[in-house]
């Protein structure tokens, strides 16, 4: 299944397969496929960017947001779909459910509804996490796949969270996201992830589609 992941750059992600599902597209630049799905987890301008996600819109793209996400869009894009944290929703051979994102910090409050998603897909579980910690809710989750962020800023997971959720949710793989722009974190980070979690999971290098 990791062949069918595409990153981006920053927090953004295309998989691939049945279906072409976006997740919090920004500064995405043509030549660009239209979308199936695009995922919205949260409210920030560098993972829920109007411009971008009318860049992949097509007549039957669907829009599935967090709460917040989805009242920052709704004017330009009234059709959006509200998950909440545990509300699935299938989508052809896809079932995407909404996990809760929050950190421990004023900056992403649980209650503002912020989500990660777990797009299940071709027998893999896929797990983004958006900004979050590894906060108690996420215990409860496991996966095949996990998509995490590597910087610490604004209470994002730490390295040894960041640990702590792969050792819970016991993935094969691990994708690093939101480092390598100045909105993120550093590709040494995102390497001391990778020193974390030997012996764990695999971390899994991808190549940014749009810089």
């Amino acid at each position: 299944m990791i062949e069918h992941i595409r990153w981006l750059g920053h927090a953004s992600f295309c998989i691939e397969s049945s279906l072409r599902i976006y997740i919090d597209p920004w500064r995405i630049v043509p030549p660009i496929s239209p979308a199936d799905v695009i995922l919205i987890t949260h409210e920030h301008y560098d993972h829920c960017s109007p411009r971008d996600i009318e860049k992949l819109m097509a007549p039957h793209t669907r829009i599935i947001a967090g709460e917040g996400a989805a009242q920052a869009i709704r004017e330009e894009f009234p059709k959006v779909e509200v998950l909440r944290a545990w509300q699935s929703v299938n989508v052809d051979r896809a079932n995407i459910k909404a996990v809760p994102a929050y950190t421990f910090d004023d900056y992403h409050p649980p209650s503002r509804g912020d989500v990660g998603f777990m797009i299940s897909l071709n027998h893999y579980d896929i797990y983004y996490a958006g900004d979050t910690d590894f906060v108690p809710d996420l215990k409860r989750v496991g996966c095949d796949i996990a998509i995490l962020p590597v910087s610490a800023k604004e209470g994002l997971m730490t390295v040894d969270h960041a640990k702590a959720l792969v050792a819970s949710m016991k993935p094969t793989h691990v994708i690093p996201s939101h480092y390598g722009t100045a909105e993120g974190g550093t590709r040494l980070e995102a390497k001391a992830l990778e020193t974390a979690i030997q012996g764990l999971a695999e971390m899994v290098w991808l190549e940014a589609l749009i810089p």
